[in-house]
C-alpha cells in the first residue's frame, strides 16, 4: 500500500490501527505512514498533549523519501480508542503501547522525533530500554541475537527536557480538560489561536491546519478531538510529585547514548534556557538548536525549523 495525493500533488498518509493492551482491556491505536511500508528505516514522531499524529504532515512529507514515518495518535485522541479508565493516561502506558506499535514496524533503525508529551514518551522509552539491558541475561542464555534487541537512535526532543516548569504545566492544565463546542470552524480555529500562542506566528492557513485534526465536526457543533478524562491525571500533579518525577526522567534522559537534538522555543515557559543547557551538561550526546520568536512549542512546518532536524537526523551538522 502506498502514499496518496492531493490534486494538488500534496502526498499523504496511509491511516492503520494497532491493538494495545492496559490492565482495563485493549483498545486500538492508530498512526499515519507515509513512505514505504518496507523501509526498515523507522522515524517515530510522537505529538503533544492534546495533539495528533497529523501535527507532523509538513516533517513527514520532507522525510518520507528516507523513512518509514510513522505518526501515531496516542490513545485518547484522534483516531484512536479512548481507555476505559482514565488513570491510564500516563507515560508507561503510552511507552507500553509505543513497543507494541515499534513490534508491528520491526524497525532495523529506529529514530524518534517527540514534541513536548511526545518527547517525555521517548525519554520513558529510552529508560524501559535501558532497565531491560541491565536486566537481560548474559549474551547466549537470553535466546535473543544482538540484531533482536531494539536500539534507540537518534532523537529529537521539542521544547522538552527532564525538568519541567510547573508554571507551564499550570498553563496547560487550565484549558486541557476544559469542554469546548464551537458552532463553526472558524471559532474553533480562534480558540486553537488563543490557547497555543506559543506556536508562534502563523498565517490563517496554517492555523485552520493546526486546527483541523484536534477539533473534530459532531452534527452541527465542532468538539475536542480527544478524550477529555487526560485532564484527570495530568491535573493531579502537585509540584512535589513533579519534582519527584524528574530523577527518574534525569536517569533516562541520561542513559540515551545516540545523538539527541534538544530543539527549545526561544520564549518557552515549559522549557527553560537553564534546563536547556544542563541537559547539554549531562549529556555528551546533545546539541541544542534554539527557535526564535516561538515559544511551546515549535511547530516543525516551516523550512527553518524543518531544515534543522531533517540535517540532524540525516547527519548533516546543525546550528
Amino acid at each position: 500500500m502506498t502514499n496518496s495525493y492531493t490534486p494538488d500533488g500534496q502526498l499523504q498518509p496511509r491511516l492503520d490501527y494497532v491493538m494495545c493492551c492496559s490492565p482495563a482491556g485493549a483498545h486500538r491505536m492508530a498512526y499515519w505512514e507515509w513512505g514505504d511500508p518496507h523501509n526498515a528505516r523507522v522515524l517515530l514522531c510522537v505529538h503533544g498533549l492534546t495533539r495528533t499524529g497529523r501535527d507532523f504532515d509538513r516533517l513527514a512529507q520532507r522525510l518520507a523519501k528516507h523513512y518509514r514515518v510513522v505518526c501515531p495518535d496516542v490513545v485518547g485522541r484522534g483516531k484512536s480508542d479512548w481507555l476505559i479508565n482514565a488513570a491510564g493516561y500516563v507515560v508507561p502506558q503510552y511507552v507500553a503501547d509505543m513497543l507494541t506499535l515499534i513490534a508491528r514496524l520491526n524497525p532495523s533503525q529506529l529514530d524518534w522525533v517527540g514534541t513536548s508529551m511526545g518527547g517525555l514518551i521517548g525519554m520513558g522509552m529510552a529508560g524501559t530500554l535501558a532497565v531491560s539491558a541491565l536486566l537481560r541475561p548474559p549474551r547466549g542464555e537470553s535466546g535473543l541475537r544482538a540484531d533482536q534487541t531494539l536500539v534507540l537512535g537518534k532523537v529529537v526532543l521539542n521544547d522538552i527536557g527532564p525538568k519541567l516548569s510547573f508554571s507551564g504545566l499550570s498553563r496547560i492544565a487550565e484549558y486541557v480538560g476544559e469542554p469546548m463546542n464551537f458552532d463553526t470552524f472558524e471559532h474553533a480555529v480562534n480558540y486553537v489561536r488563543s490557547v497555543s500562542s506559543g506556536f508562534g506566528t502563523h498565517d490563517q492557513k496554517g492555523w485552520e491546519e493546526l486546527t483541523r485534526y484536534v477539533f473534530n465536526q459532531q452534527g452541527d457543533q465542532w468538539a475536542k478531538h480527544y478524550d477529555l478524562r487526560i485532564a484527570e491525571p495530568f491535573a493531579d500533579q502537585s509540584e512535589e510529585k513533579v519534582q519527584a518525577s524528574e530523577a527518574m526522567l534525569w536517569a533516562a534522559y541520561e542513559s540515551i547514548a545516540s545523538p539527541i537534538l534538544v530543539v527549545r522555543g526561544e520564549e518557552s515557559d515549559l522549557l527553560t534556557a537553564e534546563v536547556a543547557d544542563e541537559m547539554l551538561a549531562r549529556n555528551h550526546n546533545a546539541r541544542l538548536h534554539k527557535v526564535p520568536h516561538v515559544g511551546h512549542a515549535p511547530t516543525f512546518r516551516s523550512d527553518d525549523q524543518i531544515d534543522p532536524v531533517e540535517a540532524f537526523l540525516l547527519g548533516s551538522q546543525t546550528s
